[in-house]
């Protein structure tokens, strides 16, 4: 199976490739990109073994291109390819691939967010994202970030600093990968982090010791027991703990409705780094954002 230490070489070499366009984006969301397509690839591969080929490139994308979606600006982008030899995907359901819980994985192999969440941090980003696949031959993801001037991204680069902390925090999310995902960005920025895949047992570990953590970050998507029921739970045991709600399907629940029961704050997914040290600094110390 893939982690975070087994491609971050990767990811490195991709932002650091000498000669390629420059970019802007936040190397935690690019971590996430790469770790939820490729595992994905490993997915398609798993019962027959195959090839999984990351690459990096520049590109030039004029308007007659058919890569090129509607409404996107001709121009410089940098591509990021991961392909595998696997199972490919039916061109029935391809449309559907990026839709929120859209799976075809069998129970345990996931909930059907991480292509939704890789759709909105390119988009977030930007960019765009388009796959091609043959069934049974394999399937190749294709993201293209727009270029940056070079003059662009130096001041870019002198601009303002990312809110940091060292405070203990409780991360959950049933996705392991996104887990990891989310320690990996919490910990750059200085706080110290205790990760759970299970809201149960993210329960479990508040209640054994509730004056451990500082604050709470919980998807709500789970199962068991969901955010929203796990932050209840949790502001019985000690009132007043901030606690962070993340969604990705904004239907499920609102601002509003997590602030009724004493969530101190709300953030949809992608969540990027910025978004989340912001966040964290205004619930920890209270004040307005």
């Amino acid at each position: 199976m893939f982690s975070i230490g087994g491609l971050r070489s990767v990811v490195e070499q991709l932002r650091c490739r000498r000669g390629c366009f420059l970019w802007l984006t936040d190397p935690t969301q690019i971590h996430q990109i790469v770790m939820n397509l490729c595992t994905n690839a490993f997915h398609a591969m798993e019962q027959t073994g195959g090839v999984l080929q990351v690459t990096l490139k520049d590109c030039e994308l004029s308007p007659p291109d058919l890569t090129l979606p509607p409404g996107m600006p001709a121009g410089s982008f940098v591509e990021i390819s991961i392909g595998d030899t696997g199972t490919g995907i039916a061109p029935t359901i391809r449309d559907k691939i990026f839709e929120p819980y859209f799976t075809t994985k069998k129970v345990g192999k996931g909930t059907g967010m991480g292509l939704s969440i890789v759709h909105g941090i390119v988009t977030t980003l930007g960019g765009f994202i388009t796959c091609e696949s043959v069934l049974g031959e394999g399937t190749v993801f294709h993201v293209f970030f727009p270029a940056l001037k070079r003059e662009v991204a130096s001041a870019i680069q002198s601009g303002e600093s990312v809110l940091s902390g060292k405070e203990r925090i409780l991360f959950i999310d049933d996705e392991q990968i996104l887990a990891e995902m989310g320690q990996v960005m919490l910990e750059r920025l200085g706080y110290k982090v205790t990760v759970r895949t299970s809201s149960i047992e993210a329960l479990a570990t508040f209640q054994n010791q509730p004056d451990q953590f500082d604050a709470v970050i919980t998807d709500q998507t789970m199962p068991g027991i969901t955010g929203i029921d796990l932050a209840r739970r949790i502001l019985q045991i000690r009132p007043g703990i901030p606690i962070i709600l993340c969604t990705g399907y904004s239907s499920l629940v609102n601002e509003d409705q997590a602030k009724v029961i004493g969530i101190k704050g709300f953030i949809m997914k992608p969540m990027t780094k910025k978004d989340i040290a912001r966040l964290l600094r205004k619930v920890l110390e209270d004040v307005p954002a």
